[in-house]
Formats: structure tokens, sequence, C-alpha cells
């Protein structure tokens, strides 16, 4: 069984890959929507970063013990 960790991070790039997918293909309507799927890409790539970075802390922090 995978741990919360690598499924969060597993969906979190499902979700991303799915928007950046949707603006490839040109399936936003207008100027509008193909923007507001961009911020969700970065919001969810800032998501991301920061999840890995807090997990990194967190690995590097048992190896101290």
């Amino acid at each position: 069984m995978a741990s919360l960790e690598e499924e969060y991070k597993k969906e979190l790039r499902k979700v991303m890959n799915d928007y950046a997918d949707t603006v490839s293909t040109g399936g936003a309507q207008d100027f509008p929507q193909y923007r507001h799927l961009v911020g969700v890409i970065e919001g969810l790539a800032i998501a991301e970063r920061a999840f890995l970075d807090l997990v990194d802390a967190a690995n590097k922090s048992e190896d101290v013990k």
C-alpha cells in the first residue's frame, strides 16, 4: 500500500496534468478561462513544491535523530 505522501503527490500531479492537458488541447473557451486554468496549474505547482519541501525537511529531521 502506498503511503499518504505518495498518494498525495500522485493526486496533485494527476490534477495538474489534467489541467495542463485541457490548456494544451485548446480546451479553454476564452481568454479569461485560459487565465484561470493557467492560474490553477500555477497554484498546484506551488502547492506541490511546498509539500515536497516539507517532506524533504521532515526526512532530514528524521535522519538527524
